[in-house]
């Protein structure tokens, strides 16, 4: 790399925590560097034409309560800079095998309305908690608080999120439609639901519904990346595309560099700069099952059975609380879910941007064991034909005549997860696994993960807390912990 200007910090990636990072650095009046290996920035944000001319899908990341939620995100003028958020009437509807769907709707009292006889219980379980949604998030996407910022509403919301979503769907509802909804939430965690911690999934995905919605950027994730990038360049920040970074030797002088990468390649990258035992915990870190993801190119809107499928940005597809457990449980056990729980969204339908006129896009995705799991290459239903087939004949249970409306589609195997991008280790999207251990210890238990042992040497990506999702907050958390060791 031929910059030999010193810079108070370099980033290295460029997704929305690198991101995320460096303008928090510029504008503390840091100069900034960012370095990412893909021709574009935005990581987990990107769009592209994936299927035919005209079809603009998100690769990874599509619906975004965390960015609407984040601190970081609501203080930046990213309007100035074309993002525009679109809310589907319906955040997610749920369909079952009986024509109907269950609902996510913004009101908490018409969600609660379509619950039958667990309606009040839908109401005390997420009334209090959607009033303390500000509260929570604040210590839920901050850098661990010891003590938090506000203890009541994080014991409140703490008590019933440690618990397995299985568990705390059937101690507070009696019918299937409630326990449905639950679970589909539950399962954006990639985790069990009989496993701890599980239940905090379903819980933030439903508060965020009810408080800010479950929001599309328009023209695709890719506008969201766009926009940092565009008030980075404001703030002076640089940015540099197509160059990838595998020692620390290629880089120009600068006091702080701060990694949005995986454990594995922090360590790969850094080497000898840091200390051997810290290496070994990075290698110990745990990465959790993959994504298959399909994109369609449509020839019309997907034909739901349930009208209010129509009217969602999500579509939920898994039928029955035990169904959904069920697939999620064989993702963890080596195996390929026969009936898949997926998560599909169909943007087009409140977005023209994202398709020809009459033509739309979709895209849905499962859960199938990490590619580097032991096994997984010999396990049944392997092969991308038969998850392919899997994962439409799911749609299909729901929307009758849907592959009749397939003008072409997209595949992303985990195969192709990673080598998309090094990051999604195993086609892992979430930066690793999200369970109880790993909730806290992010990589590793630390007071401040964001910090390595090496001067100067920082991770932001969402292997550090708060996670995965697009909230841009490991990497404020880790720009603020360089700022306070004045390392930059």
């Amino acid at each position: 790399m031929s910059h030999t200007q010193p810079y108070d910090a370099i980033v290295i990636g460029a997704g929305p925590n690198g991101l995320a990072a460096a303008v928090t650095l510029a504008r503390a009046g840091q100069s900034v560097l960012v370095i990412e290996a893909a021709s574009t920035v935005g990581g987990g944000t990107r769009t592209a034409e994936l299927t035919l001319p005209g079809f603009r899908h998100d690769v990874c990341s599509a619906v975004h309560p965390l960015a609407v939620s984040s601190r970081f995100f609501r203080a930046l003028p990213l309007d100035r800079y074309g993002l525009r958020w679109i809310e589907p009437p319906l955040p997610l509807a749920h369909p079952l095998d009986d024509g109907t769907a269950v609902v996510l709707e913004r009101s908490l009292e018409a969600t609660a309305a379509g619950l039958g006889r667990d309606a009040s219980a839908y109401r005390r379980l997420m009334g209090s908690l959607v009033k303390r949604w500000a509260a929570v998030t604040e210590d839920l996407l901050g850098p661990p608080p010891l003590p938090p910022h506000h203890p009541l509403a994080l014991t409140m919301f703490g008590v019933e999120a440690l618990l397995p979503a299985s568990l705390l769907a059937r101690l507070w509802f009696r019918g299937e439609r409630a326990r449905a909804l639950f679970a589909g939430m539950a399962a954006h965690s990639i985790l069990p639901l009989e496993r701890p911690v599980s239940a905090a999934y379903g819980l933030i995905l439903g508060m965020a519904g009810h408080a800010v919605g479950w929001p599309i950027a328009q023209g695709g994730s890719q506008a969201i990346a766009d926009a940092l990038a565009a008030y980075l360049r404001d703030l002076r920040g640089e940015i540099i595309t197509g160059q990838p970074v595998t020692s620390l030797a290629e880089l120009p002088p600068a006091q702080a560099l701060l990694f949005d990468v995986s454990p594995i390649n922090l360590a790969r990258i850094a080497g000898d700069r840091l200390p051997a035992t810290y290496r070994r915990k990075l290698a110990r870190y745990r990465h959790g099952p993959a994504a298959f993801k399909l994109d369609w190119a449509l020839d019309g809107p997907i034909p739901w059975r349930a009208d209010a499928c129509r009217r969602a940005g999500t579509v939920h597809l898994g039928g029955t609380l035990a169904e959904i457990a069920r697939s999620e449980r064989a993702a963890w056990q080596g195996a390929h879910p026969a009936q898949p729980y997926l998560i599909l969204t169909q943007p087009s339908l409140f977005d023209p941007t994202r398709a020809p006129a009459g033509k739309h896009t979709a895209w849905a995705y499962c859960h199938v064991p990490n590619l580097h799991a032991p096994g997984t290459s010999a396990a049944p239903g392997t092969s991308e034909e038969a998850m392919i087939e899997r994962i439409e004949a799911q749609v299909e249970r729901f929307a009758p005549g849907f592959k009749a409306r397939i003008l072409a589609r997209h595949v992303l195997a985990p195969a192709d997860f990673e080598a998309y991008n090094p990051n999604y280790v195993g086609g892992d999207i979430t930066g690793g696994a999200q369970d109880l251990l790993q909730f806290f210890a992010r990589p590793v238990l630390s007071r401040n993960p964001y910090v390595t042992p090496a001067e100067g040497i920082y991770l932001c990506s969402a292997s550090t807390p708060p996670g995965g999702g697009v909230h841009g907050m490991c990497g404020y958390n880790a720009a603020r912990a360089a700022l306070k060791a004045k390392t930059c």
